[in-house]
């Protein structure tokens, strides 16, 4: 590998010859190979969002030559149309320097040299940094890619899947089954009724989604190194902010307190609390549907997955719930993540949150968790068959129908009737004749599973 030398504060570096970035990124990553782990590509991508926006607004102040933004908004289009968003360019792990400084340095130098030339000489730090710190392009890059993903991402596979819950559920409106409480016969309920709580779950996550993008959308640029703004002009945070709610669509305004935004990091907990709710909920139908699968001779058997590969590497034709495991396994690394997000944003030392990156890391891992497992939830849930003739004939075994006689005979009686009709393995209808004063007609009438749902 033949070499180039590059110079930063500290002296000389050797960089491979054809590596975009330059000593800054190289110092990086001769110090930080702690794991395999990359910064996400979606939030290098959001820099990208940061650097141009800035140049533009700092033009518009008359603090950025035409000539350099031009330069720099060239440099970004070309990173965007040669898709150099890739970690070849942007190789940094994610654990590194808490406030995120090299991956923004690293930034900085890709976009610089793909800016300069034999004529135009653009500084990674004066230019493509200028009026910024990376305490708040890093706190703002973490904001921009966390809203973009949930706008245009997860909130739309959300309603997705609610809308694929529903459908299903109307079409199976009329099959009555046996409900269950500790995994244990109860009172029927419908298909419909049943997947109308999933719906809801999904429902509850959309609406807290849509409630915190608002939060979350609250940008630290401008606030420079600690929050005071210093080597900004006092007019770039409005100006920047305006500027990048035009360019992207999304409702992006500058925060409220700038020393909140840049030591704290309560809104990625915020975001990350409502993505752990969302992941009980994946995991909670994913189980149901598990457990619903379960058979197809000796489980519960009531619906049947579409079969998409062999379970077993032993046992010929044996066919597994993939997907809902797959869900449940990734609904557990966000609530993972929730507690790693959690420990992260309070090291908030002073001034200045030192685990940005990883947290970083963590809120978008599990923001595309969330919307992967909607999506293939949604394909599970829509191609699955109802066995509807066992579901009925388990129904008309269920016992516990006998909670509908309670009302006109007492619990008491109600119980006499369910234990013998248990220990004869005969029907609740069929015992109740016996031991009540009411005709079959009453009684069929009461225990008609329809009307008891």
């Amino acid at each position: 590998m033949s070499f180039r030398i590059e110079k930063d504060s500290m002296g000389k570096v050797k960089v491979a010859e054809d590596a975009l970035y330059a000593a800054q990124t190289q110092r990086a990553l001769d110090n930080f190979n702690i794991s395999d782990l990359k910064m996400p590509l979606a939030f290098i991508d959001s820099i990208l969002d940061i650097k141009l926006i800035a140049a533009e607004t700092n033009h518009e102040l008359g603090l950025l030559p035409k000539n350099k933004l031009q330069a720099i908004t060239k440099a970004i289009k070309k990173i965007r149309k040669d898709q150099l968003v890739n970690h070849q360019h942007f190789p940094l792990d994610v654990f590194q320097t808490g406030s995120g400084t090299s991956t923004n340095m690293n930034v900085n130098e890709v976009v610089a040299n793909l800016a300069s030339n034999s004529k135009l000489k653009v500084h990674p730090n004066d230019d493509v940094n200028m009026g910024q710190s990376s305490n708040d392009v890093i706190p703002t890059a973490i904001a921009v890619s966390a809203t973009k993903s949930l706008v245009h991402e997860l909130i739309p596979a959300l309603l997705t899947l609610k809308s694929t819950i529903e459908n299903k559920g109307n079409l199976h409106k009329k099959v009555i089954k046996t409900g269950r409480t500790h995994l244990m016969d109860a009172m029927p309920l419908s298909l419909q009724q049943e997947m109308s709580g999933w719906a809801h779950q999904i429902q509850i996550s959309v609406e807290a989604c849509k409630k915190i993008v608002p939060t979350i959308a609250q940008l630290a640029q401008g606030g420079t190194a600690i929050g005071t703004g210093i080597n900004s002009s006092a007019k770039f945070r409005t100006l920047f902010a305006r500027k990048i709610k035009s360019s992207s669509g999304l409702p992006f305004s500058k925060t409220k307190n700038t020393f909140a935004s840049i030591a704290g990091q309560d809104t990625s907990v915020a975001l990350s609390g409502v993505l752990n709710t969302l992941a009980t909920a994946l995991m909670k139908i994913s189980n149901d549907l598990r457990w619903m699968n379960s058979g197809p001779v000796s489980g519960l058997g009531e619906i049947k997955l579409k079969a998409i590969q062999p379970g077993s590497s032993i046992m010929p034709g044996k066919v597994n719930p993939v997907i809902p495991e797959a869900v449940a396994m990734a609904a557990a690394q966000i609530m993972g993540n929730n507690t790693t997000i959690t420990v992260g944003a309070q090291s908030g030392n002073f001034q200045l949150n030192v685990m940005l990156p990883v947290i970083a890391y963590n809120v978008l891992q599990s923001l595309h968790l969330a919307t992967t497992s909607a999506e293939h939830l949604a394909r599970t849930i829509a191609h699955f068959e109802v066995n509807q003739e066992y579901l009925e004939s388990q129904l008309s075994k269920n016992a516990i129908l006998a909670t509908a006689l309670a009302p006109e005979i007492g619990y008491e009686k109600a119980s006499e009737i369910v234990y013998k009709a248990r220990k004869e393995e005969r029907s609740i209808l069929e015992v109740a004749v016996e031991l009540t004063s009411l005709s079959q007609k009453e009684l069929e009438k009461i225990l008609d599973p329809k009307k008891l749902t």
